[in-house]
């Protein structure tokens, strides 16, 4: 993850710079400093953080540090792109919040990219201008092609369905209520089972949300939101369709990269402005948003452990992170 962020900021952003890349393995920081031109490496991430040649951050490294590198960075009145999650546990994204709230600025950016995805603009968008009517209900599924070893349905609940959650949240401009979650009893052989939660929003709506991360057949992402006048839908991302012995076939990628890399460059790109304009960016997904994804992801574990629906108990929103016609 972190090599792809380093490939766009090298590349496909006008004004910054990879000037250090940080990494557990000094030979990793080398190649990926060597082929994105950064200036130095090293393999201590506070010690990065504190550099005064540095003057933004962005977060790629394992889920647990998340928290603590952005709290760091904080510290030193960096502004931080952290990848998703923005913390594994509601009181750790507090602790951000609170650092954040007590500088009285904004500086953390969550990595929900899809907040910038062309397919989920227009998807808002439409809702938004009244195209389908009132939104009612939202269906979304998230499929890979093969977990990692041990990675369990209590995992695609905190690790994979945050992406859904932020959106859910940032599409329908609400926050989320209560969270069923349900794995399929058939599926006994599956370390990692397909997860279908049920979600209601403090809204009414009623949204659907299936992680398989055992699919098999690709990488595939979809959404339809259902309104009372009509519906959108995000379409498959195929590149070619290959007719051939009365049959028709498409391919589908192994990972997120081609049908996401272009939100990951908007993204990026805003976040770059971002720092530069001391501004932040409406639509990106700040540490409130992170906040919330991360207790709608405690509540989904609980459920899907329980058998019972968690209720989505959130702090009440610092003055802070308000924004015009977004979620509570």
């Amino acid at each position: 993850m972190g090599a792809d962020h380093a490939s766009i900021i090298s590349g496909d952003v006008p004004g910054a710079t990879l000037h250090v890349v940080c990494d557990a393995s000094k030979d990793t920081a080398i190649r990926i400093a060597d082929a994105y031109s950064a200036k130095d490496v090293s393999t201590d991430p506070l010690d990065t953080i504190r550099r005064k040649d540095v003057d933004a951050v962005l977060i790629a490294s394992p889920d647990p540090t998340h928290a603590e590198l952005t709290l760091a960075s904080l510290h030193q009145r960096k502004p931080v792109l952290c990848e998703k999650p923005l913390a594994q546990t509601m009181d750790e994204a507090l602790m951000v919040l609170e650092a954040e709230c007590a500088l009285g600025q904004q500086l953390v950016h969550v990595g929900f990219m899809r907040r910038f995805d062309p397919s989920y603009v227009e998807m808002k968008s439409a809702m938004h201008a009244g195209r389908i009517g009132a939104a009612v209900m939202m269906h979304n599924f998230h499929r890979n092609v093969a977990a990692p070893p041990n990675f369990s349905g209590l995992m695609a609940v905190t690790n994979s369905a945050p992406h859904e959650f932020d959106i859910i949240r940032y599409v329908l401009a609400t926050n989320v209520a209560a969270i069923s979650a349900f794995e399929p009893a058939l599926d006994t052989d599956s370390v990692c089972k397909p997860v279908v939660m049920i979600i209601e929003t403090t809204c009414g709506q009623l949204v659907t949300v299936e992680v398989n991360n055992n699919a098999g057949y690709g990488y595939d992402v979809r959404c339809e939101l259902v309104g009372t006048e009509g519906s959108v839908s995000l379409q498959t991302q195929f590149q070619t369709r290959i007719d051939q012995n009365l049959s028709a076939g498409t391919v589908y990628a192994a990972d997120w990269r081609p049908r996401f890399r272009e939100a990951y460059r908007l993204q990026n790109k805003a976040w770059i402005a971002s720092v530069s304009s001391g501004q932040p960016v409406a639509q990106a997904a700040d540490a409130w948003d992170g906040y919330c994804a991360t207790v709608i992801a405690e509540a989904g574990a609980s459920a899907l452990t329980s058998g019972n629906k968690a209720a989505v108990k959130l702090v009440e929103r610092p003055a802070l992170y308000a924004k015009t016609g977004d979620a509570a």
